[in-house]
């Protein structure tokens, strides 16, 4: 009886020490295979690409390859076309009638009349999307709004933008649609130009409308924050579209295009952008690649 007691004893102290020394390497097995916080950086955007340029690698996706309308992102294509073009920025160009566009979103601050350089109409399309100036953009185009829609078309298949398709300069139509990969090579291209740089990144820019010095600001918050390096950007609204949002900045030293499409609210596709870049920052610099959300 003894000798069978002596045994339990030792059973239940054999156990309780395997189990004591099971725990920390179970522990230890839990964490290294328990998705990280930072794994999912909880994008409320439906639409979304976030592409590392250096190595060409996709670090976020989501409907990446599905054409959807794109609203003012389009400037960044009548951008492209204008600087490929090599229109003086210096020739003055006239507000018309026919730069009226008509509908929700055509909102603009440019009077019929006015008369501004190319580049500063191109300086407040890209800031701060005014729909006049693009489209006089586009009519001052040789062979007039056809042809330079056309050209817009032809820089999209050059760019390998396969899903893409412009009806006009402003992006006020729904008609204009491209993919976020599609997107995310126009974004690659418009941040080799210098010009679409400095003008889309502007935070404020004065022109002379008639009498007055009208003041535009950027349409994006993200130029104003210290915290962001932003090479080139773009943003977008049109019932159709939702809020859109593209832009390369530089995060811990790596070129990052981010596409955003399809936000709800005044305020998400800022709120995703900044939800991205913490996601980067929390990363290890060798992480793997989580793929689509």
């Amino acid at each position: 009886m003894q000798q069978s007691s002596y045994g339990l004893v030792s059973s239940l102290f054999l156990v309780a020490v395997l189990a004591f020394t099971a725990a920390p390497a179970a522990a230890r097995h839990a964490r290294a295979h328990a998705p990280a916080a930072t794994d999912d950086p909880q994008i409320r955007s439906n639409a979304v690409l976030v592409l590392d340029e250096d190595s060409s690698t996709v670090l976020l996706a989501r409907q990446a390859e599905v054409a959807t309308p794109i609203a003012s992102i389009t400037k960044l294509m009548t951008a492209l076309v204008v600087t490929d073009a090599r229109q003086p920025l210096d020739e003055v160009l006239q507000i018309t009638d026919e730069d009226r566009e008509h509908g929700r979103g055509a909102f603009s601050r440019l009077a019929v009349g006015t008369r501004l350089s190319r580049g500063d109409l191109l300086h407040l399309a890209l800031m701060s999307s005014e729909n006049r100036a693009a489209h006089a953009l586009g009519r001052n185009f040789p062979g007039g709004l056809p042809a330079f829609v056309a050209a817009m078309n032809a820089k999209a298949r050059a760019l390998g933008m396969h899903n893409a398709h412009f009806v006009d300069p402003t992006g006020l139509s729904g008609e204009n649609v491209a993919s976020p990969a599609d997107l995310s090579k126009l974004v690659i291209a418009a941040s080799h130009e210098p010009t679409i740089q400095r003008y889309s990144t502007d935070e404020l820019h004065a022109v002379r409308v008639g009498r007055r010095i009208v003041e535009f600001r950027n349409t994006d918050l993200l130029v104003r924050n210290p915290a962001w390096n932003i090479v080139v950007q773009k943003t977008g609204y049109i019932t159709e579209a939702g809020k859109c949002l593209v832009m390369k900045a530089l995060i811990r030293g790596r070129a990052i295009v981010i596409v955003l499409l399809d936000s709800f609210g005044k305020y998400t596709r800022v709120a995703d952008a900044q939800r991205i870049r913490r996601w980067l920052e929390a990363r290890p610099a060798d992480a793997a690649v989580p793929g689509t959300v």
